[in-house]
């Protein structure tokens, strides 16, 4: 399976479980791995054909802001359904989410989760 790959997305939105998080803007930083075939778009050179990683990119920027979530494991989730619902041509999807300044003297924490069109069933 080909892999559209999109690493060090940063968004800076409110995110965490404490009072003080919640009145502050954090960064979060989302690497995905999206699988899809992208044979077609090879072929064709057009931009319709293929997955649109700046549009990808906009989505996912969005959704961290307007979510608020309190977990990044609820953020990573919400990443990867979204992205499974609005492009057909995903297969499978792995999401990275990390927050670089939760915890001192870590480079950062974060979670990694992969689904795939099947899981769309069993999520909803």
């Amino acid at each position: 399976m080909d892999k559209v790959i999109i690493e060090g997305l940063q968004v800076d939105a409110v995110i965490g479980v404490f009072d003080w998080e919640r009145q502050i803007l954090q960064p979060v930083i989302v690497d995905l791995e999206l699988g899809c075939d992208i044979r077609r778009a090879a072929q064709t050179d057009d931009i319709h054909d293929a997955v649109n990683y700046k549009a990808v990119c906009d989505l996912v920027s969005d959704l961290i802001i307007d979510t608020k979530a309190q977990l990044i494991e609820r953020l990573a989730e919400l990443i990867a359904q979204t992205i499974l619902t609005d492009y057909a041509v995903v297969e499978h999807i792995r999401v990275t989410v990390r927050k670089p300044t939760a915890i001192p003297n870590t480079t950062a924490v974060g979670i990694c989760i992969e689904r795939n069109r099947d899981s769309l069933r069993t999520c909803h």
